[in-house]
């Protein structure tokens, strides 16, 4: 595990339903040392994403092939997949295996919710980033396998910006010569603790630091001196006004979409859950990784991390993890991607060419190379309304940066000692 914070901003996804096809009848046959007491199940139940349960289709196929085992699958909201299997678990209706992002590991870990992987070998994590293995792993426990990656890049209309700018100098010079007229060169949601640490990270600004492999959650560097200087540095964006107030806040996402779908903006800081949406709003996009600040170093953005884990419920749990190593492999990964565009983490893919020859995922797959992931612990809840306030706060004029995270961390720390057993 890396000195690092995180994270993230979950994606929203709905509940639904899709029954995936398998063999006639489940095989019954035995195999010595694999499910619990070597039975082979007749089936496995899968929770996947909502609208990405057809991308599993191709891996299900051979792995049913393989095994005689049948493979059902739901499309539940990831969201909810947590208080689901709260429920579902005590009665008898969880699922062998779920998706969830990796900074709600901790939390379905603490509550009892997910089981440790403890047949994967080293050659089967090796194929993988580290970190991305990093992100599925709590208290130097592995507790799933990643299968995509996502982080912020610079995106930018290419009828504005031919090429992307190496350095937020040479960005923020652009912005100053273009933004007018209501227009804007750089827009990104810099209020928001999520973009706005990939700044404080790069300047050396951190949440927890490490002690032991696992996280320090009394090591606290969100008010250190590097942050402050970072925040100064967010701020003179908002001060020179190349950044405007109407962005800031719950609809600021909205606002900044939309100004950029209207062809108003040259370039902003977004995800590449933005892709499809801007494409289809008819600009012609490019993105890289994001510029380098003014001391040299990457903006450290975020990393989220979509795993397959197995869940504690699971009476099949060496076949459920003999069915994420499956449908993780290179081969598989690389189909998922040509079915939802999903970045995965798969080391050996990102010299492939369908992602070192697509400009928008060899971008995010780029960035991935300096994001951290996010910290799966439950004391990570306390760190997001704070953070976020205090940036606030300084953006708007109501107080220093030093103040405002001085205070942010008084909170943090307040919280993390009522809501988390003095940890």
């Amino acid at each position: 595990m890396k000195k690092a914070l995180s994270v993230f901003m979950t994606s929203a996804l709905t509940v639904g339903m899709l029954a995936a096809c398998g063999p006639e009848e489940g095989a019954t046959s035995t195999t010595p040392g694999s499910g619990s007491g070597g039975e082979k199940p007749e089936k496995l139940v899968v929770w996947e994403d909502k609208d990405k349960g057809p991308a599993l289709d191709y891996a299900i196929k051979s792995f049913e092939k393989e095994h005689g085992i049948k493979i059902e699958y739901k499309e539940v909201e990831t969201t909810k997949i947590q208080e689901q299997l709260a429920l579902d678990g005590p009665a008898g209706t969880a699922p062998d295996v779920v998706t969830i992002p990796h900074d709600n590991i901790g939390p379905a870990v603490t509550k009892g919710l997910l089981a440790e992987l403890t047949t994967t070998s080293d050659e089967t994590t090796s194929r993988f980033s580290e970190s991305s293995i990093d992100a599925m792993t709590f208290d130097g426990k592995l507790y799933g396998l990643p299968k995509a990656t996502e982080t912020p890049v610079l995106v930018y209309n290419k009828a504005f910006m031919k090429e992307a700018p190496k350095t937020m100098d040479e960005l923020k010079a652009f912005s100053e010569d273009f933004t007018k007229d209501g227009k804007y060169g750089f827009l990104a949601l810099l209020d928001n603790y999520y973009f706005a640490h990939g700044f404080l990270s790069g300047y050396g600004g951190y949440v927890f630091g490490e002690k032991d492999g696992s996280f320090d959650t009394k090591d606290l560097g969100v008010n250190n001196a590097e942050a402050v200087e970072a925040v100064d540095y967010i701020n003179t964006w908002y001060q020179d006004k190349l950044l405007p107030n109407g962005i800031i806040g719950e609809n600021g996402g909205s606002a900044l979409d939309g100004l950029f779908n209207e062809g108003k903006v040259a370039s902003v800081m977004n995800g590449a859950w933005s892709f499809q949406g801007y494409k289809a709003a008819g600009i012609d996009i490019g993105a890289a990784p994001m510029p380098k600040l003014p001391n040299g170093e990457p903006v450290k953005t975020f990393m989220g991390v979509k795993g397959w884990n197995v869940t504690s419920f699971s009476t099949n749990k060496e076949w459920a993890e003999k069915f994420i190593d499956h449908i993780t492999n290179d081969e598989n990964a690389k189909k998922r991607f040509e079915l939802t565009q999903e970045i995965p983490p798969n080391t050996a893919l990102l010299e492939d060419p369908i992602i070192k020859d697509n400009e928008l995922a060899s971008a995010v797959a780029m960035q991935s190379q300096d994001a951290v992931p996010m910290p799966s612990i439950p004391e990570m809840s306390e760190v997001w309304p704070p953070m976020q306030s205090a940036v606030q706060t300084v953006i708007t004029g109501k107080a220093d940066s030093k103040k405002a995270l001085d205070e942010a961390r008084k909170t943090i720390e307040e919280n993390i000692k009522a809501n988390h057993s003095g940890k």
